[in-house]
C-alpha cells in the first residue's frame, strides 16, 4: 500500500523498514535461531549432554567458544541445542493464544449479546492478572515440562487475541458487503468464513509477531525457575538458572545464554515494529 505525499506517490514505508540495519541484523539473529533449533549440526559437533570432567568451567576459547560448565559440557553447544527446546515452547504458546483468543473474539463479536457479556467478563479476569503471575499459577496446576510451560503462557497472553478479534468482527460487521450477503440470503456460517473472517485476521496476524518475543521471554523465566524441560535439557532459562552458582567464578554460564535470550526478544520485537509501521 502506498501514500500519496504532495500528489507523487511515496514509496511504502514497509520497504524502508525493511531494509534499514536494525531489520536486517534483527533477521539475521531469527534465521540464525531458527536454523539452530532445525539443524543445530550446522554449527557444533559437541555434545550438548554429555562433557569432559576434566575441562570444567573452563572459559571461552577457541575450542569452546561459550566456555564450559560445571560438567565439562560446551556451553556453546547446549545453547545452540537448546533453540530447539525454547523455540518450540514458544511457537506452540503463540499458537495457543493466537487460536484460542481468536475464538474467543469471533464468538464475542459475532455473536453479541449474552454470549459478548459473558466472554469479555472472562477476558477482564485473564487482563487483572499479571500475565507471570497467571504463567505460574497455571503451569503449577499443569505440572512441569516444556509443553505445560507453552500452554501456561499462550493462555495468559490470549486476553489480547480475544480483545482485538472481537473489535475487528465488530467492524467487519458493519461493512456494506456483509449487509448485502446477508439480505442475498447467505447463511451465517457462510458470512463468518467469506466475509468476516478473512478481513478481521490480518491485525491479529500481526499481533502474534509482536507476542513472539514476551513469550520467548516468560517460556524463559519459567525455566530459569525450574518449571520447564527435566535436566539435563538444555533449555535458555534453565542454563541461566544453572550458572547462578558460579557467577563469581565463571561469568559466560549466564552471561551467554542470557544475550541469546535478549537477542531473540529484541530482534523479534525490532522486526514485529517494523511491520507495524509498514502497515501504517
Amino acid at each position: 500500500m502506498t501514500r500519496r505525499v504532495h500528489g507523487r506517490c511515496a514509496v511504502p514505508d514497509v520497504r524502508t523498514s525493511v531494509r534499514s540495519p536494525g531489520v536486517l541484523l534483527s533477521v539475521a539473529v531469527l534465521l540464525f535461531v531458527l536454523l539452530a533449533a532445525l539443524v543445530p549440526e550446522l554449527f557444533t559437533s559437541q555434545d550438548p549432554i554429555s562433557g569432559v570432567p576434566a575441562e570444567r568451567l573452563s572459559g571461552p576459547s577457541a575450542a569452546h567458544l561459550f566456555g564450559t560448565d560445571q560438567t565439562g559440557r560446551d556451553l556453546f553447544a547446549r545453547v545452540v541445542h537448546g533453540a530447539a527446546l525454547s523455540l518450540q515452547a514458544t511457537v506452540l504458546a503463540v499458537l495457543v493464544s493466537l487460536v484460542a483468543g481468536a475464538a474467543l473474539g469471533v464468538l464475542a463479536g459475532f455473536l453479541g449479546g449474552w454470549v459478548d457479556s459473558l466472554v469479555m467478563r472472562v477476558v477482564d479476569v485473564l487482563q487483572a492478572i499479571p500475565a507471570i503471575l497467571l504463567s505460574l499459577a497455571l503451569v503449577t496446576a499443569l505440572g512441569f515440562g516444556t509443553t505445560n510451560v507453552a500452554i501456561a503462557v499462550g493462555v495468559s497472553n490470549l486476553a489480547a487475541f480475544a480483545r482485538l478479534m472481537r473489535a475487528e468482527v465488530l467492524r467487519v460487521k458493519t461493512g456494506v458487503f456483509v449487509e448485502a450477503a446477508r439480505a442475498a440470503g447467505v447463511r451465517w456460517t457462510g458470512v463468518l468464513g467469506r466475509h468476516v473472517l478473512p478481513n478481521a485476521t490480518g491485525p491479529v496476524l500481526a499481533l502474534a509477531t509482536v507476542t513472539f518475543g514476551t513469550a520467548v521471554l516468560e517460556v524463559s523465566a519459567l525455566s530459569f525457575l525450574g518449571f520447564g524441560a527435566t535436566p539435563p535439557a538444555p533449555e535458555w532459562g534453565a542454563l541461566v538458572a544453572g550458572g547462578r552458582s558460579f557467577l563469581a567464578t565463571a561469568w559466560w554460564l549466564t552471561t551467554f545464554p542470557g544475550v541469546t535470550v535478549a537477542a531473540v526478544v529484541l530482534a523479534a520485537n525490532r522486526l514485529a515494529q517494523a511491520f507495524e509501521r509498514g502497515g501504517r
